[in-house]
């Protein structure tokens, strides 16, 4: 996606004051005047914007596609403000030429300017009304397309919020669109409106810190708005968006950030239950029974918290449906996954849920996700038993004693998370720790952390040993020398590579010098003087190590 060549922007500051001085430019524009304006004479505002981002479900916003085959070569952005700006005044005058009785011409929407979305706002022109004179003669009027009309959001994008003091509260101020003060809610666009999406909202002050202020101005976050952003996508708890505003926020929060971050939470606290079944699809309070994924169970004895019918066949009612919180779902894993995350199930323990086992494909592949050892010792079409975290303990292995490492029946142990690794144990996440360990004498235990799958065959991955924590200094030291020792073959070998190819040069440079001993002194001038450089392509130097850099060691 690119911009429009037409767009109105201020790049730098000088162009924001010429805007300034001339009264012209989009809304966008105004309200970052009225920003300017209000920090001018001593308030304190923040400057409020509705990021456009593309969203992640299917209701973005629809961008038009660029055209291909009328593109222009693109200038410096300040370049295309000026071709902008004499657009403006071209369009001006043809308007003063074509209204002679002094009528005013309807505003023009010609240039088009967004943060993200160029359809959002429009630019309205005002030319200046022409003088009143008589033409001398009838001049025939050039015909020209009428103006493209581009549809307009009633919702802004930017906006301004100003700090009252009295209540240390952020207040919201829109002088250009909606003509709101202290509304917050009135700002948010319908979700019909696709040129005009409200996921991202974000403060900036003086200082040049941001805040994300989203949850102050949507009216179902929860439910709906929260559903448009990355962290629903990422399943990361908003961790992506923390760290990529990390840079905008202040490193010390102050009285004033902790007092609007309890505003915040509590506006979200406060949000309603949901009223429509696709609300409650991933909702973080409320979730419904028809939403549960293949591997979420309800605790035994989980209470409603309320009812909702939804729409049955016909138009008619459907039957009513139980809404249970967030919190009295859990995760149900088979017994294989609970040991591959260092839990056992407790013994003569009652399936929560008994899930059925997915057909493979005809390539033999596995699904995301699937227990490796699933099938291991199981009938392939029989039911997968499924249990809770409050049926499982930690899993302990046997204990080290004597300096001796308790193996499985493949000689190796299973260490899939920390918590496995034995009491008196140590593991050793080294390539060379094995050969180490044989080496010192000691005993140990190939650690086994996980399985590498292609198609249907599944080949483990040993990653370290295990060995009595007594023996870690002994092994850790042999892995050392064993390292040094190998870079000291590497340095020989590469040092034996550049003294081959300083041999080489060197046998080259007194072959030509033996040469041009035999040739008069005048003659070697003139060969000097016709020779386009110093060097000679006589010999070809051809260098077998792909490491030289011309006979240097490459660090």
């Amino acid at each position: 996606y690119e911009p429009p060549s037409d767009m109105d922007s201020c790049l730098d500051r000088a162009e924001f004051r010429q805007a300034s001085k001339r009264l012209q430019g989009s809304r966008d524009v105004g309200a970052q005047l009225f920003c300017a304006m209000l920090r001018s004479v001593g308030v304190r505002a923040r400057l409020v914007c509705s990021l456009q981002p593309l969203a992640c479900t299917s209701s973005a916003p629809t961008l038009p596609r660029p055209d291909r085959f009328s593109r222009k070569p693109r200038g410096t952005p300040k370049a295309r403000a000026q071709d902008a700006l004499a657009k403006y005044e071209a369009l001006a005058a043809r308007s003063r030429s074509a209204s002679p009785s002094g009528a005013s011409p309807g505003p023009s929407s010609t240039a088009r300017r967004r943060l993200g979305h160029p359809n959002a706002t429009a630019y309205h022109f005002q030319p200046p009304k022409p003088a009143m004179s008589t033409p001398s003669r009838m001049t025939p009027q050039t015909p020209h397309s009428a103006p493209i009309r581009i549809r307009e959001s009633a919702h802004p994008v930017y906006w301004v919020e100003v700090l009252d003091t009295g209540h240390q509260k952020w207040q919201p101020v829109d002088p250009m669109v909606t003509h709101s003060f202290w509304k917050a809610k009135v700002l948010e666009p319908p979700m019909t409106d696709k040129e005009n999406s409200l996921s991202y909202v974000v403060a900036f002050e003086a200082d040049g810190t941001a805040r994300d202020v989203t949850r102050r101005y949507a009216k179902a976050y929860a439910a709906k708005t929260r559903k448009l952003r990355v962290e629903t996508v990422l399943n990361d708890d908003g961790e992506w968006w923390r760290k990529a505003t990390r840079p905008f926020r202040r490193r010390q929060a102050t009285d004033l950030d902790q007092i609007e971050d309890s505003e915040l939470a509590g506006v979200e606290a406060r949000e309603p239950m949901p009223k429509n079944v696709q609300d409650f699809k991933n909702h973080p309070v409320y979730a419904l029974e028809r939403h549960l994924r293949r591997h979420e169970v309800l605790v035994p004895g989980a209470r409603p918290s309320g009812t909702l019918t939804a729409g049955g066949r016909g138009g008619g009612r459907g039957p009513l449906e139980k809404i249970y919180r967030r919190k009295d779902v859990r995760i149900a894993r088979s017994a294989d996954k609970w040991y591959r995350m260092g839990r056992l199930v407790r013994p003569n323990q009652v399936p929560v849920k008994w899930m059925p086992r997915r057909a493979r494909p005809r390539d033999g592949r596995r699904y995301e996700g699937e227990g490796e050892g699933d099938d291991k010792n199981e009938d392939a079409t029989a039911d997968v038993p499924l249990y809770t975290t409050e049926q499982t303990d930690l899993y302990e292995a046997p204990p080290v004693r004597d300096g001796r490492v308790s193996k499985n029946k493949f000689g190796n142990i299973d260490v899939y998370v920390p918590s496995m690794i034995p009491r008196g144990g140590v593991h050793i996440r080294h390539e060379h720790a094995a050969r180490a360990a044989l080496l010192a004498g000691v005993d140990y235990a190939p650690a086994l952390t996980g399985f590498s799958f292609q198609g249907r065959h599944g080949t483990a991955v040993l990653s370290g040993v295990v060995v009595a924590e007594e023996f870690r200094e002994a092994v850790w030291a042999i892995v050392e020398g064993m390292a040094d020792v190998e870079r000291e073959v590497e340095d020989e070998r590469r040092g034996l590579a550049a003294r081959r190819m300083w041999r080489r040069l060197l046998m080259g440079l007194r072959i030509r010098e033996r040469i041009w001993s035999r040739v008069d002194e005048e003659e070697r001038r003139e060969a000097e003087a016709e020779a386009g450089s110093e060097t000679t392509d006589e010999f070809d130097m051809v260098v077998d190590d792909e490491d030289g850099g011309g006979g240097f060691m490459v660090e």
